[in-house]
């Protein structure tokens, strides 16, 4: 694949993630939309004279072609929305990032479940943390969390001890060591799982990252498990990404009169579900013993993987997020009843979608 048009893209002030694919699903390919012309891409909904103009000028191209030159020599990879080891999950957020930068190998990406934490965490709670991530592990459940201080290290550290896999998400580059002292730690997960971000190589940890960081985070897994949060703590704001993408929200009670307690006992009180052992998770996020694999070590557990076109990839997104009519996709993607026709069987061909009663789609 033609990376450096897909890096080229993604790097045009103002094309976001629901952009990037709306152009796609016009034009088919990066390289389609760059050399489009100007009355063609405004067209397009959401495309700004300003952008039909960053498009056209070649600041965006020499970006890529230099960004392409590190990623080679850090040995880092990329993944598009439109691979087969893209994880799927990711479509059910509303807005998947179109490009993944990836140190390490590619899990199994089910099942995961989200373990996040305050910075400032207690000794009760990196112990509590580290112990839940560890039998998640050890039963084969891929621990996800954000590289920070406190709670989020205990997480990796703990998978990393159950003998599992764990995905580190990133406000910045991936090549960017951050915390610094989580330096050491940040190579073991490449080793035994992988670190990813959506931001480019060498892009700084700014505040405004962490809440678009988060909702990677948690739509990566079918729970988000806080363990100690304060009040309006980044951690609440995973949560709150996890209701609205239907994820389960799970949380260790603290001490009432403990500050870094505040916010994962209002989330409890809020109606997330109470969490004291590793049983409660799986068994609100639905996970049997069989399902329970070891995801980097038996990857021959994992279901089906399937490259997939950019209309496909738009068609899955909206089922991902819920059954939908067939008139309900071809309205939705502004296309005709043929070429949905023609997309839903691919998908059903390559077991990505079934067909319910009354035209109606769903995932299997």
């Amino acid at each position: 694949m033609d990376y450096l048009s897909w890096i080229a893209l993604r790097a045009v002030e103002g094309v976001g993630p629901v952009l990037f694919r709306r152009l796609l699903e016009r034009f088919d390919t990066p390289e389609e939309v760059l050399a489009a012309p100007p009355g063609a891409l405004a067209a397009v909904r959401g495309v700004t004279s300003q952008i039909v103009e960053a498009i056209a000028a070649s600041g965006c191209r020499r970006f890529a072609e230099e960004e392409c030159r590190r990623i080679e020599t850090a040995g880092v990879r990329l993944l598009t929305f439109l691979d087969a080891d893209y994880p799927r999950q990711l479509f059910e957020i509303g807005d998947p990032p179109p490009l993944l930068y990836l140190r390490g190998a590619i899990p199994v990406w089910e099942p995961a479940v989200a373990v996040v934490g305050s910075r400032r965490a207690t000794r009760e709670g990196l112990k509590a943390a580290e112990r839940l991530s560890s039998e998640l592990a050890t039963v084969g459940v891929l621990v996800v969390s954000g590289l920070a201080r406190g709670i989020d290290t205990a997480a990796h550290r703990g998978a990393l001890a159950g003998g599992g896999a764990t995905v580190a998400v990133l406000g910045c580059g991936v090549d960017v060591d951050y915390p610094p002292e989580n330096r050491q730690l940040a190579q073991q997960i490449a080793e035994r799982g992988c670190i990813i971000s959506e931001f480019p190589m060498g892009t700084q940890p700014l505040a405004e990252h962490f809440p678009r960081r988060n909702r990677i985070i948690s739509g990566l897994s079918r729970g988000v498990l806080v363990v100690e949060a304060v009040e309006k703590s980044g951690s609440l704001i995973t949560a709150r990404y996890a209701l609205d993408q239907g994820r389960e929200v799970m949380a260790v009670p603290g001490q009432i009169s403990s500050a870094a307690c505040r916010g994962s006992n209002r989330l409890i009180k809020d109606g997330a579900q109470l969490v004291d052992c590793v049983e409660d998770i799986l068994d609100a996020v639905r996970i049997s013993k069989t399902e329970q694999t070891l995801p980097l070590f038996e990857p021959h557990t994992s279901p089906p993987r399937c490259s997939l076109t950019p209309r496909e990839a738009a068609v899955y997104e909206l089922v991902a997020q819920g059954p939908r009519h067939l008139d309900e996709i071809t309205q939705a993607l502004e296309l005709t009843a043929g070429e949905v026709s023609a997309m839903v069987l691919g998908l059903e061909l390559k077991g990505m979608l079934s067909q319910l009663p009354g035209s109606y789609y769903s995932l299997p």
